[in-house]
């Protein structure tokens, strides 16, 4: 069984100011494309059976500048869909809803197209990726580039945890987690590694 290792995209203007960003495609900032870049040697000499990513281009530029070849666009992949809370802050948020809590109550309805997602529609996006990279993990590694809320669900669904229980995991940008197994049971085996951080000057690869 290979790891999964799980990339949030480098910064943008709204993740640096906290504003929710889901469908808006804004750019990496310059220090979100220096993350992305500082990436590549975390990855390097480990190859994937699988290389997926977010259909929106600040993962896609992640992936790129990180080095990944080939990686496949999957829709399943893109953020929750923040609906109505589209762009704005959870301090503004709470000025009208001061006990909202995205891991419980989900995002309102927005703009068409945007119907907003509650924790368990996050979720069965989540565990329909985990089915189809499946079969990459019983060959090898398998890499997502994507999000920060849709990645913490989909590694508390890999854990076997509800949706809700992602907020226990803080995902920086420009980071890589990886996701591995311990008798035979998924366990967090790196979380949020950075190119700057001390530890990542190369990810071990559990495989011969």
């Amino acid at each position: 069984m290979g790891d999964l290792l799980l990339v949030r995209h480098g910064e943008t203007e709204w993740s640096l100011s906290g504003q929710h960003t889901s469908w808006t495609d804004l750019p990496l900032t310059q220090r979100g494309e220096e993350q992305a870049k500082s990436l590549a040697p975390l990855l390097a000499g480990r190859t994937f059976a699988q290389t997926l990513t977010s259909p929106l281009g600040r993962a896609i530029r992640t992936a790129e500048l990180a080095g990944l070849s080939g990686p496949v666009p999957d829709a399943d992949l893109r953020e929750w869909d923040y609906g109505g809370y589209e762009g704005i802050t959870t301090a503004e948020i709470h000025r009208t809803r001061p006990e909202w809590c995205l891991w419980t109550d989900g995002a309102p309805p927005g703009p068409p197209g945007h119907p907003g997602e509650s924790p368990d529609e996050v979720a069965a996006r989540a565990d329909r990726v985990l089915a189809r990279i499946a079969p990459g993990l019983a060959q090898g590694d398998v890499i997502l580039v994507a999000h920060g809320h849709f990645l913490r669900v989909l590694a508390a669904r890999r854990l076997g945890l509800s949706a809700a229980e992602g907020r226990l995991l803080q995902l920086g940008t420009g980071t890589v987690s990886r996701l591995s197994t311990e008798h035979g049971w998924p366990v967090i085996a790196e979380w949020n590694a950075s190119g700057t951080s001390a530890a990542s000057r190369q990810f071990p690869s559990t495989l011969p």
